[in-house]
């Protein structure tokens, strides 16, 4: 079953969302810029928001 993201917002290129994952909530952070292979998942949504805030593009 894919996930239903809510809560999503975009800091930058980065969109950060919530999700439920087998009862528990995660916290996904993905560039959105062409060629940029970042995303990853956090426990907290405060961690997720920093990943965004201090990501930098390598394309």
């Amino acid at each position: 079953m894919n996930p239903r993201f809510r809560n999503v917002r975009r800091i930058g290129p980065v969109n950060v969302a919530s999700y439920i994952d087998r009862g528990r909530n995660r916290h996904l952070a993905a560039c959105t810029a062409p060629r940029c292979d970042f995303s990853a998942e956090y426990d907290s949504r405060a961690a997720a928001e920093l990943a965004a805030r201090t990501h930098r593009c390598s394309a």
